[in-house]
């Protein structure tokens, strides 16, 4: 079965993150530069929170917040799923599913930061395997194997 790791192995490690006492302005600039959909917020290099575009829609946006003067702090979402480097990619698409998230921050023991996962990520994985599979049905079918 697939795991989170091999995802990370393809994908990389790399992880964006920013700090709670940042604005929601600069925060915003960096996702849009870097095409992000989130970014973890650490402190003291552990994980505090997550921020994303649902964050900047409901807590900065709906509640008519200004963005300069409203800290990533203060909108984060503070509940944040991980998942280990082991756990199998089914159950991340059930989390995902489930809590209706698009982005699980990737922890290994003792709560390191080891990378995230987001459902695009979940989705080319899959789409890859599916084409890798069909190809060989089809090499079989014909004879090819």
């Amino acid at each position: 079965m697939p795991i989170v790791q091999d995802i990370l192995v393809s994908k990389g490690s790399m992880v964006h993150t920013t700090d709670p006492s940042a604005s929601v302005f600069a925060a915003v600039q960096y996702m849009n530069h870097h095409k992000l959909g989130a970014l973890i917020v650490m402190e003291d290099g552990v994980v505090k929170g997550i921020f994303t575009e649902r964050d900047v829609l409901r807590r900065v946006l709906g509640e008519q917040r200004d963005p300069k003067d409203t800290t990533v702090g203060e909108v984060m979402t503070r509940d944040v799923i991980c998942v280990e480097p082991e756990t199998d990619l089914d159950e991340v698409s059930s989390i995902m599913q489930q809590k209706r998230i698009r982005h699980l921050p990737v922890c290994a023991g003792g709560g390191r930061l080891r990378g995230m996962i987001s459902i695009g990520d979940l989705n080319a994985h899959h789409a890859t395997n599916q084409e890798a599979h069909i190809h060989f049905l089809s090499d079989y079918i014909y004879g090819r194997v």
